[in-house]
């Protein structure tokens, strides 16, 4: 439960995944712990962002987080993104992470939190073992001419 912004009740859950650029296994074991210790820092900074969990593979990263109302997901997302490759590309190398364009969100309430958090815990092995859910690996779906 979130009472954060003024008199306003919300409960916004999010969990948001992005790829690599290419797809590429970017995401090295040696650089992982700090890549995600990067984004939590930077989550927790972001006011009206509550951080709850962050995993992924080595071509692509998924956070769970709750969100006030007031918050701009494209921007803060654009901004978790942008922020995290630049710090570790300025401290590993140029270009060590490149972050593919988009990204995928779905919401879910407050009862499926520890599932989704065991989900984005277990990534690695869900990925070996082939028991992915769908809606929460789909990241970028191109629309078709004439659609909205």
């Amino acid at each position: 439960m979130s009472e954060g912004s003024g008199h306003n009740f919300s409960e916004i859950y999010l969990h948001v995944n992005w790829h690599c650029s290419n797809d590429d296994p970017m995401i090295r074991p040696e650089i992982r712990d700090r890549l995600y210790e990067i984004i939590e820092e930077y989550c927790r900074k972001v006011k009206g962002i509550h951080f709850e969990k962050l995993g992924g593979t080595q071509n692509h990263v998924h956070l769970v987080f709750q969100m006030e109302p007031f918050v701009l997901l494209s921007d803060f997302i654009g901004k978790v993104k942008g922020a995290s490759a630049h710090e570790v590309n300025k401290e590993v190398g140029p270009e060590t992470i490149k972050w593919q364009r988009g990204y995928g969100v779905v919401s879910f309430s407050k009862k499926h939190l520890p599932g989704v958090l065991s989900y984005v815990e277990d990534q690695e092995k869900h990925h070996e073992t082939g028991t992915t859910k769908k809606a929460l690996e789909t990241h970028w779906v191109q629309r078709r001419e004439g659609q909205d």
